[in-house]
């Protein structure tokens, strides 16, 4: 008796832009036809680390679809100090205020790791998105996703250890990369969650004694990643639940 073989499924090869650059955002992907004017007017971009996107009162005139690796929101004090209160990656979109017709940012942008995304003209948006309803609608959405996050991340630092704070911030960082393999310092770590670079360096030799990561110079693996998961604080995990009921809800 013959057998029978499964043919075998090629892939489908990621969306492209009008250049040929192949599209990761997860607010671009899947857009109807109708909105095919945007993709005509994105730019590519690489950011190098710690390229600036804008200062606080910057003038939004251009703003950005994440496509990989992480750009970092941070909240910038009078002297200088300054605390991540959001990160956006191939997930999301950087220029919220120009939404609801603010024209200055309120937040530093910054890449923390190389990445990519894909740029447009601040005025050619909020000119097409009357004429693209879909993109709107999901632009909005993750404006309210991002809201949830700052004010979790609010509580979050006020109510929980580093070290939970730390396995929670790796764990949004992994997602947003896509890698368990995060180039980042201990100095930068501490900047990010607002403490000390010696809080950070205990919090993260608790998560190494116990197996779940390993530090060398500027680098961090993940090699545990549910163990991680179990080390956070519950915020991770009602981020997660809040932002997966609210997208299920929306199809």
């Amino acid at each position: 008796m013959a057998k029978h073989t499964r043919p075998s499924v090629t892939p489908k090869p990621p969306p492209t832009d009008a250049r040929g650059n192949q599209i990761h955002n997860e607010i671009l992907l899947g857009l109807s036809n109708g909105c095919g004017e945007l993709l005509a007017k994105l730019e590519y971009v690489r950011l190098k680390v710690h390229s600036v996107l804008f200062e606080p009162g910057d003038a939004l005139k251009s703003v950005y679809f994440g496509n990989s690796g992480m750009i970092s929101i941070l909240t910038v004090f009078p002297d200088g100090k300054s605390v991540e209160v959001g990160m956006v990656g191939k997930e999301g979109f950087v220029g919220l205020p120009l939404l609801v017709g603010f024209q200055t940012a309120s937040t530093r942008a910054v890449s923390q790791l190389d990445a990519t995304a894909f740029r447009v003209n601040g005025e050619a948006l909020m000119a097409i998105l009357p004429r693209c309803p879909e993109l709107e609608q999901r632009l909005q959405q993750y404006s309210q996703i991002s809201t949830m996050q700052v004010t979790q991340i609010a509580a979050c630092n006020r109510l929980h250890e580093v070290h939970e704070r730390l396995a929670r911030w790796l764990l949004m960082c992994s997602d947003r990369v896509s890698s368990n393999d995060l180039a980042l310092t201990q100095e930068f770590l501490g900047q990010m969650l607002g403490t000390r670079r010696s809080s950070v360096t205990v919090a993260a030799g608790i998560l190494q004694e116990a197996g779940i990561i390993t530090t060398a110079r500027g680098d961090v693996k993940i090699v545990n990643r549910k163990k991680l998961e179990d080390a956070a604080c519950e915020c991770y995990g009602i981020m997660q639940a809040r932002a997966r009921e609210w997208r299920n809800g929306s199809q």
